[in-house]
């Protein structure tokens, strides 16, 4: 590969780590950590993935953070997912305080299968830690016919990351917002986003590549703007996404989180809605009507500064097609997760 999309500014270089390499060495990792087999040959995968599509700041260098919060008792390695009923006839994912992957993964299993057979599901995801790329879980649901709607939030009081529009103060986590959708010859269109500027692993990526942050994403703790990733964990602060329309999103996952879903646990709470659409229209049909439009889209000349106008979920796509199976990791992130191999030894 010989240009590699990132948000970050590195001071320093590339590696590349063949795919099969990476796995390997991350399951060991999360093995010796105390995970059983299937959960760290899972979070293994979605990492390894994650970085394939570009999405660094989920990808392998997460494997420092979750072996701290395994190390440190804010995730249980051992974990099991359970799936439960609340005896209010609303559906629960218990991830028993585990890694997040692997429990949204049955999530979105067991919400397909409530979808497929009632036509709609909605079911909460509690308990849990760090879930990974959301995209992933999307893009799966959508090339099987559903229509996903993934909502986070709560525990703002252990996450204060995002300073509300016209604050200048770290108040709301980051609550991200995920919506997949089937669509034309190129596959799903996927959402996944932070109602932040800057997801938080950026931010933790940056600090562990020694990169600088992009501009206008993060405020130091007097309110200034600031590329330095060390002036957020200085009491600083990541904007909103769009102002007052991220500040909003936040907002209401935040409420859907920790007020409609319960007082949040390890990390926070989601909230899956899941829709079959096939329900209102034949997949043949609705892909076709979809490239329509997205090939319109597409087809839009673009605005000075871009290459083209991209559909959502695309980009990650091609950017692992053009991977060849190949990771290109920043040296500082790699060193220290092969330091980690060696301690765990």
């Amino acid at each position: 590969m010989t240009h590699y999309r990132s948000k970050l500014e590195l001071n320093g270089h590339r590696v590349p780590v063949p795919a099969g390499e990476a796995d390997a060495l991350l399951v060991s990792i999360f093995a010796r950590l105390g995970c059983p087999p299937e959960t760290a040959q899972a979070v293994a995968a979605h990492l390894v993935d994650t970085s394939l599509c570009g999405m660094e700041s989920h990808g392998v260098m997460r494997t420092l953070q979750y072996a701290e919060q395994f190390q440190n008792g804010y995730m249980r390695a051992e974990a099991q997912t359970r799936v439960l009923d609340n005896g209010r006839g609303g559906m629960i994912v218990d991830g028993g305080g585990g890694i997040g992957i692997p429990t949204m993964q049955r999530a979105y299993d067991s919400a397909m299968q409530a979808a497929g057979d009632a036509g709609i599901s909605a079911l909460a995801i509690r308990n849990l830690g760090h879930t990974g790329r959301h995209g992933a879980y999307a893009d799966i649901a959508a090339e099987r016919g559903f229509l996903t709607i993934c909502i986070g939030g709560g525990n703002r009081q252990t996450w204060r990351q995002v300073a509300p529009h016209g604050g200048a103060r770290a108040m709301l986590p980051t609550n991200p917002w995920c919506i997949g959708i089937p669509g034309g010859t190129d596959g799903p269109v996927v959402l996944d986003f932070a109602t932040s500027k800057i997801a938080g692993g950026w931010i933790y990526a940056a600090r562990s590549a020694g990169a600088l942050l992009p501009e206008g994403c993060v405020i130091d703790r007097d309110g200034n703007p600031t590329r330095n990733p060390e002036d957020y964990f200085a009491g600083g602060a990541i904007l909103p996404s769009g102002g007052h329309k991220g500040y909003g999103l936040a907002l209401i996952g935040e409420l859907i989180g920790e007020a409609m879903l319960g007082p949040s646990t390890t990390e926070c709470h989601w909230l899956l809605i899941t829709l079959d659409t096939g329900r209102f229209r034949e997949g043949h049909a609705m892909s076709f009507a979809a490239e329509e439009v997205l090939a319109e889209l597409r087809d839009c000349p673009p605005a000075p500064g871009f290459e083209r106008v991209e559909i959502p979920g695309e980009r990650e796509r091609l950017h692992r097609a053009a991977s060849g199976n190949v990771l290109h990791v920043p040296a500082a992130t790699w060193d220290q997760i092969l330091a980690l191999s060696a301690r765990l030894e």
